[in-house]
């Protein structure tokens, strides 16, 4: 007669290898020769036979289920947020008690737990948030995408989400130049017409509405563009570069109309606002120029201290805002029909070490300063930010200043004009770090509100759209990225 407890066992022992058999089929379908090295991972003599080997086991079957979660991440529209969230996920992320939830408008940015950890199934929603749902379900998250930053760019964690600084994601990814990309700009008054300059000498124009265009590429400077501007129609583009030259290029038809000799490097141009035939150059020989567009002549110029390295205008063309290579900040009138320049004012670097200004950019209304105000970057990361005195010809005062880590490129920063209305002082900036950073001058301390991440070489250039849903970033790779930002009411 047989025992019963024998008989038991035995069924048992035959489970268990059933079970096994089905593991190591199971194994069979997904083995390659890293997983047997793994396996035959010899042990030394002094640790325990089996660590090695399943340490192996687990760091392999770690990456591969991150190469599978990296596939499912879609480089378009909505799934940067979304992606960001799910690395950033705390450890309860699986006990967080959520329902789930179909594609609507109230919940963005959120991964569903994976099924399983090789084949994940993940689930988005749309971004067009409201302040009321944003907040319901940041209750449910530990972790959210605002970064604050004081005197750098190292960002910590905030409590409290910025709505208005909420990505969709990447719309478009132009990578087809090879040379660093030292300026970007959208068209005047324009959504989606697209310019940038490279280091190889190259001019490139695209649209970058759904779907983008492919670049039209202009060639004929034989050194770095420097910097270059739309005319107020969009109609010609003047660049200005390191071979002594300042170009104007008929974008409709792609060839280059006028080619100005100059004696030094011509660093930074503006068309004026009112009076388009007048074309301001600021050049390596300490100088202003003012040209006539249509005959390339030279009209008016005036001197400086250092190298002139970065311009604007403000919108009566009366009035250009310079900086120099020496951290200094000028304000020259300027006579709208004989083109006269005239030195008003000067502000003067307090900084140890003097830097080149790389940013002057004048916007019409802030609600800080309530008038008209100035932003200024200087490569050793000096952010300041002026009110403008038209009453005295462009006076500028200091209204605050953001101290961030130094930058070895000449890397620029931007308004954000629109946003900058609903509250605070917001303001973008590359960096060394391949990210894009978004400041609020009106904070005392955690200026920085949000960065986006998705570029692999230093942020050069920033440009904003003209209603601000499109982002611009370029860098020194030669990558161009076009973000969406989410709508907020």
């Amino acid at each position: 007669m047989a025992d019963p407890a024998v008989t038991s066992i035995s069924s048992e022992e035959d489970d268990q290898k059933s079970k096994n058999d089905e593991i190591i089929g199971k194994g069979d379908t997904d083995s390659d020769p890293e997983f047997f090295s793994c396996l035959l991972q010899p042990s030394p003599s002094d640790s325990d036979p089996n660590y090695i080997g399943i340490r192996r086991i687990l760091l392999y079957r770690k990456a591969q289920a991150g190469v599978l979660r990296r596939k499912e991440w879609r480089c378009n529209e909505k799934g940067y947020v979304s992606y960001r969230n799910y690395i950033n996920r705390p450890r309860n992320w699986e006990n967080v008690q959520t329902p789930s939830r179909s594609s609507t408008p109230g919940h963005s940015g959120r991964w569903a737990p994976s099924t399983s950890p090789l084949s994940p199934s993940f689930f988005e929603a749309d971004s067009w948030s409201t302040n009321r749902d944003i907040k319901s379900f940041s209750r449910t998250l530990s972790h959210n995408t605002s970064f604050s930053s004081n005197a750098s760019d190292i960002e910590y964690p905030r409590k409290k989400s910025e709505p208005a600084y909420s990505f969709v994601g990447m719309h478009c990814i132009l990578d087809q130049c090879k040379a660093m990309v030292t300026v970007i700009k959208f068209g005047h008054m324009s959504s989606d017409l697209l310019a940038y300059g490279a280091t190889d000498g190259s001019l490139s124009v695209c649209t970058v509405s759904t779907p983008p265009s492919i670049p039209k590429v202009f060639t004929g400077h034989t050194k770095d563009v420097t910097d270059f501007d739309f005319s107020t129609n969009n109609q010609y583009i003047a660049s200005a570069s390191v071979d002594k030259t300042v170009r104007v290029w008929d974008i409709s038809k792609g060839v280059c109309m006028r080619v100005i000799y100059g004696v030094s490097s011509q660093l930074c141009i503006r068309f004026h606002p009112v009076n388009n035939n007048f074309l301001s150059v600021g050049n390596a020989n300490k100088e202003i120029m003012v040209f006539n567009f249509s005959t390339g002549r030279t009209i008016n110029k005036s001197t400086f201290d250092s190298e002139v390295t970065a311009m604007d205008l403000d919108h009566t063309g009366q009035l250009i805002f310079c900086g120099d290579a020496q951290g200094c900040i000028y304000t020259v009138t300027m006579n709208s029909h004989t083109g006269a320049l005239s030195r008003t004012h000067r502000h003067r670097s307090k900084a140890k070490h003097k830097s080149p200004v790389t940013t002057v950019q004048y916007r019409t209304f802030s609600l800080l300063a309530r008038g008209p105000v100035l932003l200024t970057f200087c490569r050793d990361g000096s952010l300041s930010f002026f009110s403008v005195s038209l009453e005295v010809q462009g006076y500028l005062t200091v209204r605050c200043a953001l101290k961030l880590a130094p930058r070895l490129h000449s890397i620029r920063a931007s308004f954000c004009p629109l946003l900058s209305l609903e509250k605070g002082e917001y303001i973008v900036a590359g960096s060394e770090d391949a990210n894009v950073y978004f400041y609020d001058l009106t904070r005392p301390r955690h200026t920085c509100v949000n960065k986006l991440q998705g570029h692999s070489y230093p942020v050069i250039g920033i440009a904003w759209n003209h209603g601000e849903n499109f982002l611009a970033s370029s860098d020194f790779g030669g990558t161009v990225i076009v973000w969406k930002r989410a709508k907020s009411n």
